[in-house]
């Protein structure tokens, strides 16, 4: 019997795909239109993850902790999440690997910046004003991230191009190489 090799460019599409179809049907319904004001990140091109396992695996656990809610300095499903605990316990759960707890920290740590046109599954994104960071989030593809956004809410996903976020938006950086 011969197996044909999958080449490794597709092996992306599957994860990618399965992913897509998840938070498509978990919706229920179509998000709203939104206004065209000008954004890179609407015009993103699908990039495969330099290591789509990992990606995949931060995802589901990213995706598989919306809902938790948010809790000033929370780090842990059982105590709820801010941005930064959700991102390292992410991280940290799924590949071991500890990174900083804040997002300022976060937005210092070494690695390439990602143009908002070339943001791949795992990227963490960063909000802030005038030179300061105090969002992060982790990008899931189509435009979206997920993130513990404030009290009283829980972890969820959120469109890039949300006002709020498209106005607040500082950068990205690649964690997964």
């Amino acid at each position: 019997m011969h197996i044909t090799p999958v080449p490794r460019f597709r092996s992306w599409r599957l994860p990618a795909t399965l992913l897509t179809v998840a938070l498509l049907t978990a919706c229920g319904h179509s998000p709203p239109k939104r206004a065209s004001a000008p954004n890179p990140a609407r015009n993103y091109s699908p990039v495969a993850p330099a290591d789509p396992a990992a990606a995949a695996s931060v995802l589901m656990r990213a995706l598989g902790l919306v809902g938790t809610p948010y809790r000033y300095g929370g780090n842990t499903p059982e105590s709820g999440f801010d941005c930064s605990g959700l991102v390292t316990y992410v991280y940290r759960d799924m590949l071991a690997l500890n990174l900083p707890r804040t997002s300022r920290e976060l937005a210092t740590i070494q690695g390439p910046k990602i143009a908002p046109d070339r943001l791949t599954a795992g990227d963490l994104v960063f909000f802030g004003n005038k030179g300061n960071v105090f969002h992060v989030g982790i990008y899931v593809g189509e435009g979206r991230f997920v993130h513990a956004p404030s009290t009283g809410g829980t972890v969820r996903l959120d469109h890039l191009d949300g006002a709020y976020w498209r106005d607040h938006y500082t950068g990205a950086k690649r964690v997964l190489r």
